[in-house]
């Protein structure tokens, strides 16, 4: 047994995670929307992780990582790379054990991502903003204070916290026909089928993924994992690789993976605006439009959506960017 297979989270540990962070998670929304509905076939259940703390599923698998910590290793503090999410989860999860987080952000990160981490009271280093430049960086900083490094999904008590947003909608929304999340770097995914595997074992599990980013269907078609080789898309949460641990997950649990093109992203996400009035991230339109544009067939079928955050800059839509 290989050890990526070995570290694979069972679904009691996925359960036992979320009762250590649900007192300090937001148990977010589940909404949906009749006419969304009927443009989709069937029900449409979205698990609003838009309105978590940070805007973001993220804080959840933060909030668990850094809870495991022992306290000779929380004294040190913890440290990561990101200009997103991952890098405001860390700081406030850092920030509610009162320990120190060192955060790594590409000195082209948007401001307002900059201000937030900030904001949460971590301390940001810049660095190139090649991925290269970004770890070579962070290698520094951990080498200097001793941080622990909180890898954003390469981390099973990551992918443990991730899933407890699936068994929070299967609490909610029993027996479900298909739960579909989006794929990046897959600890969102890896969570989401272990505790669909668990909680609701007939509930077919579905990834999905940007035509132009396509590793994880590459990967889940072929067997073999597919490093990303475009990161030209509109999903930033997206243009990551699979970690050989959520490849194994993902093939353990997911049944399907399915993509969808840059303009279907972009048209679901300004769908749901309109007509729900609720503010998702590009990442998590892609389920959506995998639903809209019959890549996942749900007709007359029950389904479960993660709404993986709403951060945007609000100064750059899509639809105005076309």
């Amino acid at each position: 047994m290989s050890d990526s297979v070995s570290a694979i989270p069972t679904f009691k540990e996925v359960q036992k995670a979320y009762l250590r962070i649900r007192n300090k998670v937001h148990r977010t929304p589940v909404m949906s929307s009749q006419k969304v509905n009927q443009r989709a076939g069937g029900e449409l259940f979205f698990k609003c992780e838009n309105f978590q703390k940070v805007g973001a599923f993220k804080f959840r698998g933060a909030t668990h990582a850094i809870g495991q910590l022992s306290e000779e290793e929380a004294q040190h503090g913890v440290a990561t790379h990101s200009s997103g999410n991952h890098a405001q989860a860390v700081a406030l999860a850092a920030k509610q054990r009162g320990i120190p987080a060192h955060i790594v952000m590409p000195g082209n990160a948007p401001k307002v991502k900059v201000n937030a981490v900030r904001d949460y009271g971590a301390e940001i280093t810049f660095s190139e903003s090649t991925q290269e430049g970004r770890e070579t960086t962070l290698a520094k900083v951990v080498d200097k204070t001793g941080a622990t490094f909180i890898h954003p999904y390469d981390n099973p008590d990551i992918i443990k916290g991730q899933g407890s947003a699936a068994i929070e909608l299967l609490e909610d929304r029993p027996g479900l026909d298909i739960l579909l999340a989006p794929i990046g770097g897959g600890g969102l995914m890896s969570g989401s089928a272990i505790a669909a595997s668990g909680l609701s074992p007939d509930t077919t599990v579905i990834g999905t993924e940007p035509e132009v980013a396509n590793d994880a269907y590459l990967s889940f078609k072929t067997g073999e994992r597919h490093p990303v080789q475009s990161t030209d898309t509109v999903a930033d949460g997206l243009r990551t690789s699979l970690s050989e641990l959520t490849f194994a997950c993902i093939q353990e649990h997911v049944d399907e993976i399915v993509t969808v093109t840059e303009d279907e992203i972009v048209e679901a996400m300004r769908f749901i605006w309109e007509r729900m009035k609720i503010i998702i991230e590009p990442s998590c339109a892609v389920p959506v439009a995998a639903v809209f544009n019959g890549k996942v067939d749900i007709g007359d079928k029950r389904a479960g959506i993660i709404i993986t955050g709403g951060n945007i800059d609000l100064d750059h839509l899509p639809w105005q960017e076309n």
